[in-house]
Protein backbone atom coordinates (compact mmCIF):
# COMPACT_ATOMS: atom_id res chain seq x y z
CA UNK A 1 0.00 0.00 0.00
CA UNK A 2 1.25 3.45 -0.17
CA UNK A 3 0.34 5.51 2.56
CA UNK A 4 0.50 9.47 2.87
CA UNK A 5 1.19 10.67 6.09
CA UNK A 6 0.91 14.41 6.64
CA UNK A 7 2.04 16.06 9.52
CA UNK A 8 5.47 14.67 9.57
CA UNK A 9 7.49 16.33 11.27
CA UNK A 10 5.65 16.99 14.21
CA UNK A 11 6.09 14.56 17.71
CA UNK A 12 3.51 11.63 15.97
CA UNK A 13 5.08 12.15 12.54
CA UNK A 14 8.37 11.69 13.45
CA UNK A 15 7.94 8.51 15.95
CA UNK A 16 5.75 7.10 12.59
CA UNK A 17 8.92 7.61 10.24
CA UNK A 18 11.12 5.58 12.90
CA UNK A 19 8.60 2.72 13.66
CA UNK A 20 7.50 2.14 9.59
CA UNK A 21 11.35 1.83 8.59
CA UNK A 22 10.75 -1.81 8.41
CA UNK A 23 7.54 -1.82 6.97
CA UNK A 24 6.85 -3.66 3.77
CA UNK A 25 4.46 -0.03 2.90
CA UNK A 26 5.46 2.70 1.12
CA UNK A 27 5.39 5.82 2.83
CA UNK A 28 5.24 9.10 1.90
CA UNK A 29 5.91 11.89 3.95
CA UNK A 30 4.42 15.36 4.45
CA UNK A 31 4.41 18.69 5.96
CA UNK A 32 4.72 22.60 5.54
CA UNK A 33 7.87 22.53 7.53
CA UNK A 34 10.95 21.11 6.76
CA UNK A 35 13.53 19.70 8.96
CA UNK A 36 17.22 18.92 7.57
CA UNK A 37 18.34 15.83 6.98
CA UNK A 38 14.53 14.21 6.54
CA UNK A 39 12.90 13.78 3.20
CA UNK A 40 9.69 15.53 3.19
CA UNK A 41 7.13 16.17 0.44
CA UNK A 42 6.22 20.14 0.97
CA UNK A 43 1.65 19.79 1.26
CA UNK A 44 -0.55 22.19 2.06
CA UNK A 45 -3.14 20.12 3.45
CA UNK A 46 -5.79 23.25 2.94
CA UNK A 47 -5.43 23.51 -0.42
CA UNK A 48 -7.75 20.42 -1.29
CA UNK A 49 -6.51 20.59 -4.88
CA UNK A 50 -2.78 19.76 -4.05
CA UNK A 51 -4.00 17.08 -1.86
CA UNK A 52 -5.68 15.50 -5.04
CA UNK A 53 -2.29 15.96 -6.84
CA UNK A 54 0.23 14.08 -4.57
CA UNK A 55 -2.42 11.26 -3.52
CA UNK A 56 -2.91 10.80 -7.46
CA UNK A 57 0.43 10.76 -8.64
CA UNK A 58 1.91 8.73 -5.24
CA UNK A 59 -1.48 6.50 -5.86
CA UNK A 60 -2.32 6.79 -2.28
CA UNK A 61 -4.06 4.24 -0.66
CA UNK A 62 -4.45 5.07 3.11
CA UNK A 63 -3.70 8.79 4.38
CA UNK A 64 -2.67 9.35 7.84
CA UNK A 65 -3.52 12.96 9.34
CA UNK A 66 -1.00 13.76 12.06
CA UNK A 67 -1.19 17.88 11.25
CA UNK A 68 -3.71 19.91 13.09
CA UNK A 69 -3.22 23.02 15.23
CA UNK A 70 -2.62 22.19 18.81
CA UNK A 71 -1.56 25.34 20.74
CA UNK A 72 -4.28 25.35 22.73
CA UNK A 73 -3.98 29.02 24.22
CA UNK A 74 -3.11 30.40 21.67
CA UNK A 75 -6.30 28.62 19.68
CA UNK A 76 -8.61 30.96 21.66
CA UNK A 77 -7.10 34.55 19.97
CA UNK A 78 -6.44 32.06 16.58
CA UNK A 79 -9.92 30.80 16.11
CA UNK A 80 -10.11 31.01 12.16
CA UNK A 81 -6.19 29.50 11.49
CA UNK A 82 -7.28 26.85 14.32
CA UNK A 83 -10.48 25.77 12.84
CA UNK A 84 -8.83 25.71 9.00
CA UNK A 85 -6.31 23.37 10.12
CA UNK A 86 -8.19 21.07 12.65
CA UNK A 87 -11.75 21.63 10.72
CA UNK A 88 -11.52 22.61 7.20
CA UNK A 89 -7.91 20.51 5.97
CA UNK A 90 -9.45 17.91 7.95
CA UNK A 91 -12.52 17.94 5.51
CA UNK A 92 -10.58 18.05 2.53
CA UNK A 93 -8.42 14.76 3.46
CA UNK A 94 -11.48 13.15 3.94
CA UNK A 95 -13.01 14.68 0.92
CA UNK A 96 -10.43 13.13 -1.53
CA UNK A 97 -10.38 10.08 0.85
CA UNK A 98 -13.67 9.17 -0.51
CA UNK A 99 -12.88 10.25 -3.89
CA UNK A 100 -10.10 7.83 -4.07
CA UNK A 101 -12.25 5.24 -1.79
CA UNK A 102 -8.77 5.84 0.44
CA UNK A 103 -9.13 4.90 4.22
CA UNK A 104 -8.72 8.32 6.53
CA UNK A 105 -7.09 7.60 9.51
CA UNK A 106 -7.42 10.72 11.30
CA UNK A 107 -5.73 11.51 14.82
CA UNK A 108 -8.36 13.50 17.44
CA UNK A 109 -7.85 14.11 20.71
CA UNK A 110 -9.73 14.09 24.36
CA UNK A 111 -10.58 17.78 24.21
CA UNK A 112 -13.52 16.87 22.47
CA UNK A 113 -15.40 16.23 26.18
CA UNK A 114 -16.00 18.36 28.75
CA UNK A 115 -13.99 16.91 31.36
CA UNK A 116 -16.73 16.54 34.04
CA UNK A 117 -16.66 13.07 34.22
CA UNK A 118 -15.43 10.31 36.98
CA UNK A 119 -14.92 7.36 34.83
CA UNK A 120 -13.10 7.31 31.62
CA UNK A 121 -15.02 8.63 28.84
CA UNK A 122 -15.92 5.87 26.10
CA UNK A 123 -16.29 6.62 21.97
CA UNK A 124 -19.84 7.06 22.22
CA UNK A 125 -19.88 9.76 25.16
CA UNK A 126 -21.45 12.96 24.96
CA UNK A 127 -19.02 15.37 23.40
CA UNK A 128 -19.19 18.98 24.59
CA UNK A 129 -15.29 20.82 23.76
CA UNK A 130 -15.36 23.95 26.37
CA UNK A 131 -12.44 25.43 24.15
CA UNK A 132 -11.89 26.71 20.33
CA UNK A 133 -9.33 23.79 20.19
CA UNK A 134 -11.74 20.85 21.36
CA UNK A 135 -14.53 22.80 19.14
CA UNK A 136 -12.01 22.91 16.08
CA UNK A 137 -11.12 19.14 16.81
CA UNK A 138 -14.55 17.74 16.86
CA UNK A 139 -15.69 19.54 13.94
CA UNK A 140 -12.86 18.15 12.20
CA UNK A 141 -13.85 14.50 13.36
CA UNK A 142 -17.91 14.93 12.45
CA UNK A 143 -15.95 16.26 9.05
CA UNK A 144 -14.92 12.52 8.36
CA UNK A 145 -17.95 11.11 9.99
CA UNK A 146 -19.73 13.47 7.27
CA UNK A 147 -17.84 12.72 4.07
CA UNK A 148 -18.85 9.02 2.98
CA UNK A 149 -15.33 7.98 3.23
CA UNK A 150 -13.78 4.92 5.04
CA UNK A 151 -12.31 5.95 8.42
CA UNK A 152 -10.65 5.03 11.45
CA UNK A 153 -10.37 8.34 13.98
CA UNK A 154 -7.86 7.72 16.97
CA UNK A 155 -8.27 10.50 20.20
CA UNK A 156 -5.77 10.66 22.13
CA UNK A 157 -4.20 12.58 24.81
CA UNK A 158 -0.89 13.91 26.83
CA UNK A 159 1.10 13.23 24.08
CA UNK A 160 4.94 13.94 24.11
CA UNK A 161 8.25 12.70 22.92
CA UNK A 162 11.96 13.29 22.56
CA UNK A 163 11.54 16.33 20.19
CA UNK A 164 8.94 19.30 19.62
CA UNK A 165 7.13 20.99 22.11
CA UNK A 166 5.55 18.61 24.94
CA UNK A 167 5.53 19.13 28.82
CA UNK A 168 8.16 16.14 29.40
CA UNK A 169 10.84 18.72 27.50
CA UNK A 170 9.06 21.67 29.41
CA UNK A 171 9.45 20.16 32.95
CA UNK A 172 12.96 19.13 32.06
CA UNK A 173 14.20 22.42 31.65
CA UNK A 174 12.25 24.37 34.14
CA UNK A 175 12.91 22.20 36.72
CA UNK A 176 16.70 21.84 35.75
CA UNK A 177 16.44 25.82 35.92
CA UNK A 178 14.31 26.68 39.07
CA UNK A 179 14.40 26.00 42.61
CA UNK A 180 10.54 25.25 42.65
CA UNK A 181 7.70 24.31 39.90
CA UNK A 182 4.31 24.85 40.40
CA UNK A 183 1.98 22.15 38.25
CA UNK A 184 -1.93 21.94 38.50
CA UNK A 185 -2.81 18.79 40.55
CA UNK A 186 -6.45 19.13 39.53
CA UNK A 187 -6.51 18.36 35.89
CA UNK A 188 -6.32 14.25 35.42
CA UNK A 189 -5.57 12.15 32.25
CA UNK A 190 -2.96 9.37 30.64
CA UNK A 191 0.34 10.48 29.10
CA UNK A 192 1.01 9.07 26.07
CA UNK A 193 4.56 8.57 24.81
CA UNK A 194 4.07 9.26 20.36
CA UNK A 195 6.24 6.19 20.07
CA UNK A 196 4.20 3.66 21.69
CA UNK A 197 1.10 5.63 19.54
CA UNK A 198 3.31 5.24 16.15
CA UNK A 199 3.66 1.55 17.10
CA UNK A 200 0.23 0.82 17.67
CA UNK A 201 -1.10 2.40 14.17
CA UNK A 202 1.78 0.96 11.97
CA UNK A 203 0.67 -2.23 13.63
CA UNK A 204 -3.01 -1.32 12.52
CA UNK A 205 -2.11 -0.32 9.10
CA UNK A 206 0.45 -3.19 8.33
CA UNK A 207 -1.75 -5.57 10.35
CA UNK A 208 -4.66 -5.38 8.25
CA UNK A 209 -6.89 -3.52 10.86
CA UNK A 210 -8.41 -1.03 8.54
CA UNK A 211 -11.29 -2.41 7.47
CA UNK A 212 -12.45 -1.91 11.65
CA UNK A 213 -13.29 1.11 10.55
CA UNK A 214 -15.07 3.97 13.64
CA UNK A 215 -13.40 5.71 16.08
CA UNK A 216 -11.01 4.69 18.90
CA UNK A 217 -9.21 5.82 21.97
CA UNK A 218 -5.40 5.56 22.31
CA UNK A 219 -3.57 6.72 25.23
CA UNK A 220 -1.22 4.98 27.29
CA UNK A 221 -2.10 2.51 30.45
CA UNK A 222 -2.49 4.41 33.92
CA UNK A 223 -4.29 7.82 35.13
CA UNK A 224 -2.06 10.61 36.38
CA UNK A 225 -2.34 14.43 37.38
CA UNK A 226 -0.14 16.83 35.51
CA UNK A 227 1.47 17.46 38.96
CA UNK A 228 1.88 13.66 39.20
CA UNK A 229 3.71 13.79 35.52
CA UNK A 230 5.75 16.81 36.11
CA UNK A 231 6.95 14.95 39.93
CA UNK A 232 7.79 11.66 37.49
CA UNK A 233 9.35 13.91 35.51
CA UNK A 234 11.82 15.64 37.18
CA UNK A 235 12.45 12.97 39.54
CA UNK A 236 13.91 10.70 36.10
CA UNK A 237 15.62 13.19 34.74
CA UNK A 238 17.56 14.37 38.33
CA UNK A 239 16.66 17.79 37.99
CA UNK A 240 16.99 20.02 41.35
CA UNK A 241 13.56 21.49 41.19
CA UNK A 242 11.42 20.70 43.46
CA UNK A 243 7.81 20.04 42.13
CA UNK A 244 4.81 21.82 43.98
CA UNK A 245 1.21 21.25 43.77
CA UNK A 246 -1.54 23.74 43.12
CA UNK A 247 -4.72 24.73 41.69
CA UNK A 248 -6.46 25.24 37.91
CA UNK A 249 -7.47 28.07 39.14
CA UNK A 250 -4.49 29.64 40.66
CA UNK A 251 -3.00 30.06 36.80
CA UNK A 252 -5.99 31.59 34.73
CA UNK A 253 -5.96 30.85 31.14
CA UNK A 254 -7.97 31.84 27.89
CA UNK A 255 -8.78 28.19 27.08
CA UNK A 256 -11.12 26.19 29.47
CA UNK A 257 -8.98 22.50 29.90
CA UNK A 258 -10.76 19.48 30.75
CA UNK A 259 -10.51 18.54 34.28
CA UNK A 260 -10.94 14.61 33.63
CA UNK A 261 -9.89 13.25 30.38
CA UNK A 262 -9.14 9.78 30.56
CA UNK A 263 -10.12 7.63 27.95
CA UNK A 264 -12.02 3.92 27.78
CA UNK A 265 -8.95 2.26 25.88
CA UNK A 266 -11.71 -1.22 25.74
CA UNK A 267 -12.57 -1.09 22.00
CA UNK A 268 -9.12 -0.38 20.70
CA UNK A 269 -7.29 -2.91 22.71
CA UNK A 270 -10.36 -5.62 22.08
CA UNK A 271 -10.56 -4.62 18.25
CA UNK A 272 -6.38 -4.84 17.33
CA UNK A 273 -5.41 -7.27 20.17
CA UNK A 274 -3.06 -4.42 21.57
CA UNK A 275 -1.13 -4.75 24.70
CA UNK A 276 -0.27 -1.32 26.08
CA UNK A 277 2.13 0.03 28.18
CA UNK A 278 2.10 1.88 31.69
CA UNK A 279 3.11 5.97 30.89
CA UNK A 280 6.02 5.31 33.94
CA UNK A 281 7.55 2.32 32.11
CA UNK A 282 7.06 4.69 28.69
CA UNK A 283 7.92 7.90 29.85
CA UNK A 284 11.46 6.40 31.40
CA UNK A 285 12.22 5.20 27.90
CA UNK A 286 11.65 8.51 26.34
CA UNK A 287 13.91 10.43 28.87
CA UNK A 288 16.67 7.74 28.17
CA UNK A 289 16.51 8.55 24.84
CA UNK A 290 16.48 11.84 25.39
CA UNK A 291 19.70 11.37 27.12
CA UNK A 292 21.32 9.32 24.70
CA UNK A 293 21.63 12.40 22.51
Amino acid sequence: MNILVTGANGQLGTELRAVSAGSGNHYVFTDVNSIPGRETVYLDITNIDAVRIITESEHIDVIVNCAGYTDVEKAEDDAAFADLLNHTAVANLAAVAAERGAVLVHISTDYVFDGRASVPYREDDLKGPTCTYGATKYAGECAVIESGCKYLIFRTAWLYSPQGKNFVRTIRRIAAEKEQVRVVFDQVGSPTYARDFAQALVGIIDGGGLEKTGVYHYTDEGVCSWYDFAVEIAALSGCRGRILPCRTADYPSKARRPAYSVLDKTRVKKTFGLEIPHWKDSLRECIRRMEEK
